[in-house]
C-alpha cells in the first residue's frame, strides 16, 4: 500500500458550544479518492478547511504527509472552496496568472489544455460566467496544482450531467496516483464511481467507512443507496 497522505485522529472542533467535529477520524493513502459523505451540517466544510489550514482545531491530530496543518502543508494542500474567490475585475486569464503567483506548484501549460477542454475563454471576465462555468474555472485552476492532496467540496452542483460526465473522466485522467484526493457532494450516485474509499459523517462523528467496492458488496447496496440508509433519519 502507498503511504498515508492523511491522517487524522481523535479530531474536535468547537464553535462555542457547538461540537462540529466529535472525535473524528480519517486515514487516507496516496492513489486514492475518498467521498466525504453526509447530509448539510454534519461537519464537512469545518473537517476541509481545518485540512486545508483556514481554520484551527480545538484538539486531536491532523497530519498531512506527516506535518501538522500550517504553512507547508498549504503547498500540498490544493482546495477548491465552495465560495467564488476570485476579483471581481479579473479576465480568466487573470484568475490563471494569480494562482500562478501564488502557487509554485501551478503547471500553466496544464491549465491551458483544461481551459480548452471545458470550452473556458481566457478572456472571459470571471463576472460573466454561468454557475456551471464558474465551477469549471475553478476545477482548472485546482487541478492545475501539482498537489499531493486535493479537496473538491461540491464540485459539479451547478454543472449539467453530461458535463458532468466529462469533468469526472477529467479528474479521473489527470489524477496522479502519487495524490489523493477528498471529494464531498450530494450528487453521490453520479460520483460515486471515482470513489475507492468513502467516509459518512454524521454530527462530526465517522459513523460509517470503508473501501467503497468491499461496503458495496457487503451491503449489496450502492454507496448511493447506503447513504440513504445511513442519513435516513438525518
Amino acid at each position: 500500500m502507498g503511504d498515508c497522505i492523511l491522517k487524522v485522529s481523535n479530531l474536535n472542533k468547537s464553535y462555542f458550544k457547538k461540537k462540529a467535529l466529535d472525535n473524528f477520524e480519517i486515514e487516507l493513502k496516496e492513489g486514492k479518492i475518498l467521498g466525504l459523505l453526509g447530509p448539510n451540517g454534519s461537519g464537512k466544510s469545518t473537517f476541509l478547511k481545518i485540512v486545508a489550514g483556514l481554520l484551527t482545531k480545538s484538539s486531536g491530530e491532523v497530519l498531512i504527509d506527516g506535518m501538522e496543518p500550517g504553512v507547508l502543508t498549504k503547498a500540498v494542500v490544493s482546495y477548491l472552496p465552495d465560495k467564488n474567490y476570485l476579483y471581481k475585475w479579473m479576465k480568466i486569464k487573470d484568475a490563471m496568472n494569480f494562482f500562478k503567483d501564488f502557487y509554485s506548484d501551478f503547471d500553466y501549460d496544464k491549465a491551458e489544455e483544461l481551459l480548452k477542454f471545458m470550452k473556458l475563454d481566457k478572456e472571459s471576465k470571471v463576472t460573466t460566467l454561468s454557475k456551471g462555468m464558474t465551477e469549471k474555472l475553478h476545477l482548472v485552476l485546482v487541478l492545475s496544482r501539482k498537489a499531493r492532496l486535493y479537496i473538491l467540496d461540491e464540485p459539479l452542483g451547478g454543472v449539467d450531467p453530461t458535463t458532468r460526465e466529462k469533468i469526472l473522466d477529467t479528474i479521473v485522467n489527470n489524477f496522479n496516483e502519487k495524490s489523493s484526493m477528498i471529494i464531498t457532494t450530494h450528487l453521490v450516485s453520479d460520483i460515486e464511481r471515482l470513489f475507492d474509499d468513502v467516509v459518512f459523517i454524521q454530527n462530526g462523528r465517522n459513523v460509517l467507512s470503508g473501501d467503497a467496492e468491499e461496503l458495496r458488496t457487503e451491503k449489496n447496496m450502492s454507496i448511493d443507496e447506503i447513504y440513504r440508509e445511513v442519513f435516513k433519519d438525518a
